[in-house]
């Protein structure tokens, strides 16, 4: 299943899932949108704020008199001030990129981006590289990518070239930020690379409906006596928006990650395919609750689910391209191997403290 772009997979998951992703976002622009609904509802700040360009800074915000541009009622997009080109922002304190509240304004697809990704998934410069590679297929597809972090306290939502390569060199000096860590982050005025679940948090917050990721986080192994569960599924269960991911890092338990996205009331589909794909594999040995087979499939549950005000997110996992497949089974069979010896290793320990 060759990538419509023509690329193959970038080291941390198919590039073939975002291309689906964008190309869900653009099925969903050309049909005619739904009542505004929960999904983009959110009140304008009072009163609004309009840019004052700044030497080295395009995102400064001033507040101007309520007089000149009064808030809109509720069914106003949350981005569109009502003057012209100037950039509203949330009360929150999110800063959004001119171009991407540009697109949300007038209705055009819009992609956001994690940058934990960048930032604790690669070395310099191949986070870069592939940050910038990932853009660019979002571009060739007709939207706007919008990569999220927090810089020096301040929530972004869309980065410019500049900013993605200081997140890119940072690396780990941007703390990994999930919803727990928001507010800690952004009262220090600290650096935060947002993962899945900050990042969705952001992303509805300024109505964007797409996400696309390489892999979400789930239940660890043994998950039933440690309770160790990622945020990323109880924020798929509250935020209504389309995750498109590569499915659920290999190294989780998968079967228990699909149950617990279940009891969280969120919708779980495979692209092309009746089983749910591990990430470097395109099995997994389990079923997935759903298959769809185009964007235009994708679209229909997206606007479903936004229609229907459920209130909770889609999955949409999308396997590994065949041609790189078996460099993905090299790959799991090495996580394989690694987990039952670190279970063995656990074994001698325990053996040893009851001697």
């Amino acid at each position: 299943m060759d990538a419509p772009c023509g690329r193959g997979a970038c080291s941390v998951g198919p590039d073939y899932a975002f291309v689906c992703a964008v190309k869900c976002a653009s099925q969903q622009r050309k049909r005619k949108p739904p009542p505004y609904s929960a999904l983009t509802r959110l009140s304008l700040p009072s009163p609004l704020l309009r840019r004052q360009p700044a030497a080295g800074d395009r995102r400064r915000l001033l507040p101007i008199p309520s007089a000149r541009c009064s808030p809109r009622p509720s069914t106003h997009h949350p981005l569109r001030s009502g003057c012209g080109d100037q950039l509203a922002q949330m009360s929150t304190g999110v800063a959004v990129a001119p171009e991407v509240a540009d697109a949300l304004a007038r209705g055009g697809a819009v992609v956001a981006l994690e940058s934990t990704i960048i930032c604790h998934g690669m070395p310099y410069p191949k986070n870069l590289q592939t940050a910038m590679e990932v853009e660019a297929v979002v571009r060739e597809n007709g939207a706007v990518p919008a990569t999220i972090a927090i810089l020096d306290g301040v929530p972004h939502v869309g980065l410019n070239s500049e900013q993605l390569r200081n997140l890119a060199i940072s690396g780990g000096k941007f703390q990994k930020t999930a919803r727990r860590d928001i507010a800690h982050v952004v009262a220090s005025g600290a650096n935060g690379a947002t993962t899945v679940s900050a990042t969705m948090f952001f992303a509805h917050k300024v109505g964007i409906p797409i996400f696309v990721t390489g892999g979400i986080g789930g239940v660890h192994r043994h998950g039933e006596q440690t309770m160790d569960i990622s945020s990323d599924l109880t924020e798929l269960g509250k935020t209504p928006m389309a995750v498109i991911s590569a499915g659920v890092k290999s190294i989780l338990d998968i079967a228990r990650t699909l149950e617990y996205l279940e009891t969280q009331g969120v919708t779980v589909a495979a692209y092309r395919t009746n089983e749910f794909p591990a990430f470097f594999t395109e099995t997994s040995g389990c079923q997935a609750p759903c298959r769809v087979d185009s964007p235009e499939e994708c679209a229909k549950i997206i606007h479903a689910n936004k229609n229907l005000h459920l209130g909770s997110g889609i999955l949409i996992a999308v396997p590994i391209p065949k041609q790189h497949a078996a460099s993905g089974n090299i790959i799991e069979s090495a996580i394989q191997k690694a987990l039952k010896e670190a279970e063995y290793s656990q074994l001698l320990l325990l053996s040893s403290s009851m001697i």
